[in-house]
C-alpha cells in the first residue's frame, strides 16, 4: 500500500486498516480466511476507474491490528468492524467477500441493509443455512482436532483444496498461514456454530451474485444452492474448472464477473 492509498479506522481499541483508492460509489471488498486485502488488490485497482475501492484488512492480518494467539476471538468481532467501517464511509456501498469475507459480506447486509448496494460473494461460509449432516464429516471442523497445530492447518488448507495441498504449498505460504493460525481456528470455531436460517438470509433485498466453482467441497455447493433459492435478487454462477479459492488460482474470471455485476447496479 502506498500512504497515501493506506487508511486507518480505530474501532474499540483496535486498529483496521484499509486501501482506499478512486472516487464514486463505494464498493468494498472482504478478504478470505487466512489472506489478507491484499487478494483483492487487481480488482480494486480496476474498479478504482469508477468507483471508490475499499479493501480493509481483517483484524490479525495485514496491516490491521494483531489477534494475540490464546486470545479467544469471535467473528462478530470481525462483523462490528467491517459494519463499522461501511458506516463511516456515510453511503450506500457494494459488498464483496470471498469465504470468511462473503459471509461477514451477508452478515452486514443483514445488519443494515439501507447501507448495501448490491453483494457479489464467492463461496461464502455461511453454514447456518446447512443441516448438520450436510458438513458434520468435514476433514477441517474444529472438534476433530486439539489446538491449532500444523494438523489441522493440513486439513484445513487441504479440505478446502484437495489431499496434499498443504504439502504442495511453498514454505513462506505455509509460515503465513502458521502466523495466523489461532485467529483462523478461532474464526471457523465461531462459524461452526453460527445459525443464521435461509428464512433470515431471504430478507436481503440487495441485489447478489452468488460465485463459486464446480470443484468446490460438496457442502459448500449446497450453501450456495440454498442461498440461491433463498435470495430474492440472487444470480448464482458456477464457474467450471475451479475451486474455493477461485478468487486468487482465476482472479481474471472471478473478477470480470464481480466487475459487470457491481457495474450494472451502481
Amino acid at each position: 500500500m502506498t500512504d497515501s492509498a493506506q487508511k486507518r479506522l480505530e474501532v474499540d481499541g483496535r486498529t483496521l486498516a484499509y486501501r482506499d483508492v478512486g472516487s464514486g460509489t463505494p464498493v468494498v471488498l472482504v478478504h478470505s480466511g487466512g489472506f489478507s486485502g491484499r487478494q483483492w488488490r487487481r480488482l480494486g485497482d480496476a474498479l478504482a476507474s469508477t468507483h471508490r475501492s475499499i479493501i480493509p484488512d481483517l483484524l490479525g492480518y495485514g496491516a490491521s491490528s494483531e489477534w494475540p494467539a490464546g486470545v479467544p476471538f469471535h467473528f462478530r468481532v470481525d462483523l462490528a468492524a467491517l459494519e463499522s467501517l461501511v458506516l463511516h464511509l456515510g453511503q450506500p456501498v457494494h459488498l464483496v467477500g470471498h469465504s470468511y469475507g462473503g459471509f461477514l459480506a451477508l452478515q452486514a447486509a443483514l445488519a443494515h441493509p439501507t447501507c448495501v448496494k448490491s453483494l457479489a460473494v464467492f463461496e461464502p461460509v455461511a453454514f447456518g443455512v446447512l443441516e448438520p449432516d450436510d458438513w458434520k464429516d468435514s476433514p477441517f471442523l474444529p472438534s476433530a482436532f486439539e489446538g491449532t497445530g500444523e494438523a489441522w492447518l493440513s486439513a484445513f488448507v487441504s479440505g478446502w483444496n484437495g489431499p496434499g495441498a498443504w504439502d504442495a504449498l511453498n514454505a513462506e505460504t505455509q509460515d503465513a498461514f502458521r502466523k495466523v493460525g489461532w485467529k483462523l481456528y478461532q474464526e471457523v470455531v465461531t462459524l461452526s456454530d453460527d445459525r443464521t436460517t435461509r428464512e433470515r438470509y431471504g430478507t436481503i433485498a440487495a441485489p447478489t451474485l452468488l460465485l463459486g466453482g464446480e470443484r468446490t467441497p460438496a457442502f459448500e455447493r449446497r450453501v450456495l444452492e440454498l442461498l440461491a433459492q433463498v435470495l430474492p435478487q440472487a444470480k448464482l454462477q458456477v464457474f467450471q474448472g475451479m475451486g474455493h479459492m477461485g478468487p486468487i488460482t482465476h482472479g481474471q474470471d472471478v473478477n470480470a464477473a464481480i466487475l459487470q455485476h457491481v457495474r450494472a447496479w451502481s
